[in-house]
């Protein structure tokens, strides 16, 4: 398929720049005060069906009508509504990779230039060594030194260029040898690493103090990533406990999520463009509980686009889940047989992304492009913090 295939227009203020807050209002002796908090199961959820080619936005009652709110509006059906769509024994395969702090901000020695350092992962943990991105990189030079603190305990110099705004710093920090006070000192001076899209239409272009639990999943364990698996953000441990209660099985993956994803395709031909490579790892206890799923006849769900590209690297020729350890850079569009998963998760990405081109073919072209036309139209929330779409077999 072509790049073009892919485009549509997505109004800025569809892109969710904070994850979904639900209003509540509280009556006081001196009136009413409305306030929010955070409720990552209740963001939007539409349901594709591919068989029958349908799609879902609102609520049903018992007679299979539209449910309507005292306005006598549709009531739009909500994330956490998705356990009423799995029974006893299906399996929900999740990414389990934890983020780290992994934006920084610095200055140049002797200039007090700003800098920002982007952590990409640890090279050589006994000599500080760290793959990064700065900006802007036409100031930092192999030599110069960074500073990211006021008393300057944490100073790191560049040792290598690696790309256009790559490089390999050094940080001379020395604390009785312990990497692990060092660690805890660097990702002290870091903030979440948001998507730039997010970071740059913010009015104070920062992430706060909150985003660094919004922005990890309540499953988080295996340390990597830089940036979360967006669409495992919208589980809550209430929603996860009422899938345990519902007899619903949660199999645990690993791919450490990278900024590839969110590189531009500079290429028409989708054939032609290379995804950066990922780290990602299986057990063979996600994969006897996954493949004993299959082979009982009940239904296997990816929870993300990361969850599809780490399944279709490690199934097999007969459709079973392999163990595995090491890298994957498959990069998934249409037209594309998936041999593992026959149900998928994801959110709604940007145009032109190969977020929404993975979505595109699990789901099927024509269909995913439908409903990306009438979240737009409907309002629906894009990005890592938007809404989401279950793709269902039937």
């Amino acid at each position: 398929m072509k790049l073009s295939q892919f485009n549509f227009k997505l109004p800025k203020d569809q892109v969710a720049l904070y994850p979904h807050k639900a209003k509540h209002v509280v009556k006081t002796a001196s009136g009413e005060r409305t306030f929010e908090i955070t409720r990552r199961d209740e963001s939007r959820l539409m349901v594709l069906h591919k068989k029958s080619e349908t799609i879902e936005m609102y609520k049903k009652d018992e007679n299979g009508k539209d449910m309507v709110d005292a306005d006598g509006n549709p009531v739009f059906l909500q994330f956490k509504d998705i356990v009423n769509y799995f029974e006893e024994g299906d399996t929900f395969i999740f990414n389990n990779t934890k983020v780290f702090p992994a934006r920084l901000y610095g200055t140049k020695e002797k200039t007090d230039a700003k800098i920002e350092v982007f952590l990409l992962r640890e090279l050589n943990p006994e000599m500080r060594l760290w793959d990064v991105l700065v900006e802007p990189a036409r100031k930092i030079r192999i030599g110069n030194k960074l500073f990211f603190d006021d008393v300057n305990e944490m100073v790191a110099e560049v040792i290598d260029n690696t790309t256009s705004r790559g490089r390999t710093l050094r940080f001379l920090y020395d604390e009785d040898g312990n990497h692990d006070v060092f660690k805890r000192s660097l990702f002290a001076l870091g903030e979440a690493p948001l998507p730039r899209y997010v970071i740059d239409a913010r009015e104070d272009h920062h992430a706060t103090e909150d985003d660094m639990d919004d922005f990890q999943c309540v499953f988080a364990e295996v340390e990597g990533a830089v940036t979360a698996p967006a669409t495992g953000l919208h589980f809550s441990r209430e929603l996860m406990k009422r899938m345990e209660i519902n007899g619903i099985n949660e199999a645990y993956i690993t791919l450490h999520c990278g900024l590839g994803n969110f590189h531009d395709i500079e290429v028409e031909d989708l054939t032609k463009h290379k995804m950066d490579s990922e780290q990602m790892m299986i057990s063979q206890e996600a994969c006897d509980l996954v493949n004993k799923t299959k082979l009982a006849g009940h239904r296997v769900c990816a929870i993300g686009t990361s969850v599809m590209k780490a399944t279709e690297t490690a199934v097999g020729t007969d459709g079973m889940m392999k163990a595995f350890d090491g890298w994957t850079n498959k990069f998934i569009f249409p037209p594309y047989d998936f041999g593992l998963a026959d149900c998928a998760v994801a959110n709604f990405y940007h145009p032109e992304s190969t977020l929404m081109m993975s979505t595109a073919a699990f789901g099927g072209y024509d269909l995913v492009y439908e409903a990306y036309k009438m979240a737009v139209k409907n309002g629906y929330m894009f990005g890592c913090y938007g809404d989401s779409l279950l793709m269902l077999p039937d």
